[in-house]
């Protein structure tokens, strides 16, 4: 009998037996992992043994490390004494314990190193399960210090379930604020969190929580999986932000990074107990060519058991309601599909593909949803992997959502690339309601990369230099007129158009100006750019406040009409006028695209009701527009091309939302 995958997309039937293969490699790894009837949620409990845990009379900590000769535990509890308290291996796996009797033995605060011996030398390691990790602001090294984050919290968050379709606000924590700093998981509750809630998102995606050793890595180089950052405070406080955006009923995602890992030995996993394969593959394929890091040995049971165990860890003891995997792509196939446009389907089952990366996968899924079949995963897979977002029993590797990876793409190539008058809006409607069969989809028009020095958001590609002075209420400035009006088009077709879901970064929302450019030697190590100008927002003598109300308009109406649950139904498409109409459910939109040309009496079919009337438009007053929509109802009039229909006026460059009565 054919998976269900095969019956979505009979294009896949010539490699039934690759799905097959696929779901045969899952049975026989979870055998391996699960004995004595034990489940996924039962084995991925690695930081509950491992790490340090206080016992009733002080403390004891256990450690991995397989090539080890012997381990030693070290820290200002004993002067950071190098030979006093030799750990004991407890099996051939190469498992280390050490009890420390006396409550105060340890306290929280103190810093710790685990100390190994490999082949003679003695290695200075962080705790692989360190749930806090510091860095000395004078010798720049890092270090473990005792938190104990599984100690109990008091969570109000029981009765939170998060919203079906996930509107999803990306954020980064130290780059949050407008002051010239590091900011603080406190001040993102005090401060950030309110404005989501207000601007309708109800879901937030953050990164660079995991501990890494450079700030400007944007959090994709881990060093320590199991320690949230310490740059913006504690685990407690960390916690108690995620709390607070439940009783917003707000979710909240990790940007979790399993798909390698920092190369430093320092801090971080590599060569830990003295050898790179205790996590990574040896050689060239255990390094990434583009970003200088280490890659995980996705077959290794041991790798699996640790990584699934850090799942668990973020969902139980912080309530992450699920997270955003990077890197998809990369693990998916040994080149990383690097320079691959995946034309065919045969080039997602060939011997490029690492079936033990897409096994980990579906591990990952099924163990999420196992802790909360309410959680949600999203994938960031550019290849188009069929089944990614199905269910694992159909054939699928399990993920809820992938990103639209190919939008952000499709404008930034339009905007570059083509006048106004040369975009083509049937390209549009494709790439935006393309989607592999049965599988859901985020929509977005940016990605933070493009927020990065040396690239540029929509809308400083669109506004560039006249941003710093045509941006003020009442400038004449036909550039941001443009930029402007475009920018509320493109985000309004792309949340409805282009995924099940929708995100948004950060100060995108209201065109914020600029790049991010985190203190790197190359700017005298300055946060004047790695930050956001929330105050541009506020600011009511400036026009960015008119793309913030636009936001906060059309988040509302998908919510509120549920638009993000319904198929849209394309009623017509004028490529020369550059005219696009369609509707979802009972609400429809035109949109003229054209940068001149207006329509003052264009005729929109009606498929049902007899007339309808007008919501908002991207070009209302207090949308930062000209005014030129009436806010009228109107009744069918007419017919065009057999059906219903009115007759209305379209602006250029303006989109009209209607409600069908």
């Amino acid at each position: 009998m054919a998976y269900r995958i095969i019956k979505l997309d009979p294009y896949l039937a010539p490699f039934e037996k690759d799905i097959k293969l696929r779901m045969e490699r899952l049975k026989e790894k979870k055998k391996q992992l699960l004995k004595g009837g034990k489940s996924l949620v039962d084995f991925a409990n690695g930081y509950k043994y491992f790490g340090f845990h206080s016992t009733e009379n002080g403390w004891v900590y256990r450690e991995w490390a397989p090539a080890a000769e012997r381990m030693a535990l070290t820290g200002e509890f004993n002067q950071w004494n190098t030979e006093s308290h030799i750990m004991k291996k407890i099996d051939e796996s190469g498992i280390f314990e050490i009890y420390l009797d006396g409550k105060d033995t340890l306290k929280e605060g103190q810093k710790v190193q685990a100390l190994i011996w490999h082949q003679g030398e003695m290695l200075r390691r962080i705790p692989l399960y360190a749930t806090r990790v510091v860095q000395d602001p004078s010798t720049t090294l890092f270090c473990a210090e005792i938190e104990n984050t599984l100690a109990s919290f008091p969570w109000t968050d029981q009765q939170f379930k998060r919203e079906e379709n996930p509107l999803i606000y990306e954020c980064h924590i130290g780059m949050a604020q407008e002051e010239g700093k590091v900011g603080s998981y406190k001040e993102f509750q005090k401060k950030v969190l309110p404005r989501i809630k207000k601007l309708g998102y109800n879901t937030i995606q953050v990164m660079a929580i995991m501990e890494h050793p450079y700030y400007g890595s944007f959090g994709y180089q881990v060093s320590n999986f199991f320690a949230p950052s310490s740059r913006y405070g504690t685990g407690h406080e960390l916690k108690e932000l995620i709390n607070t955006a439940h009783e917003m009923g707000i979710a909240v995602l990790l940007d979790v990074v399993h798909s390698h890992a920092v190369k430093n030995t320092n801090e971080g996993l590599n060569e830990f107990d003295g050898t790179v394969h205790q996590f990574f593959h040896e050689g060239p394929r255990g390094d990434h060519s583009a970003w200088g890091t280490k890659l995980f040995n996705y077959d290794k049971n041991e790798v699996i058991h640790f990584l699934l165990s850090n799942l668990k860890y973020w969902m139980e003891i912080f309530h992450f309601d699920g997270f955003r995997f990077d890197g998809v792509t990369s693990m998916l196939y040994h080149d990383h599909g690097l320079g691959s446009a995946f034309t065919d389907y045969s080039m997602y089952f060939s011997l490029n593909t690492d079936t033990e990366a897409v096994t980990y996968l579906q591990l990952a899924n099924e163990l999420i949803h196992s802790i909360n079949k309410d959680a949600l995963t999203v994938a960031e897979d550019m290849s188009g992997m069929p089944g990614m977002c199905l269910s694992i029993p159909s054939g699928g590797i399990g993920f809820d959502y992938r990103l639209s990876m190919g939008v952000p793409d499709l404008w930034i190539k339009t905007i570059k690339e083509l006048r106004d008058e040369d975009w083509d809006l049937h390209k549009f409607w494709y790439e935006l309601c393309s989607r592999r069969p049965g599988e859901k989809n985020i929509g977005y028009t940016e990605s933070h990369d493009q927020a990065l020095v040396g690239d540029k958001t929509i809308l400083f590609r669109l506004c560039d230099a006249n941003m710093y002075t045509g941006m003020s209420i009442g400038s004449n400035d036909p550039i941001i007129d443009r930029g402007m009006a475009l920018h509320k088009m493109i985000r309004l077709l792309t949340a409805t158009l282009g995924g099940e879901g929708y995100l948004n970064f950060m100060g995108n929302e209201f065109g914020h100006p600029e790049w991010i450019d985190f203190p790197r030697e190359g700017n005298g190590w300055s946060y004047h750019y790695c930050r956001r100008q929330w105050s541009l927002a506020d600011n009511e003598d400036l026009r960015y406040q008119y793309l913030q109300a636009f936001d906060e308009r059309m988040i509302a109406l998908l919510k509120k009409e549920k638009l993000l649950k319904k198929e849209p139904i394309s009623l017509w498409v004028d490529q020369q006028k550059k005219i696009l109409i369609y509707r979802k459910g009972k609400i429809l939109f035109a949109f003229n695209f054209h940068p001149t040309d207006s329509q003052s009496t264009f005729p929109i079919p009606l498929d049902e009701g007899e007339g309808c009337k007008v919501l908002f438009s991207t070009d209302d007053f207090d949308l930062g527009g000209f005014g030129r929509i009436h806010h009228l109802q109107y009744k069918a009039n007419g017919f065009f091309q057999g059906k219903k229909a009115f007759l209305t006026y379209l602006p250029a460059r303006t989109a009209t939302i209607f409600k069908i009565k």
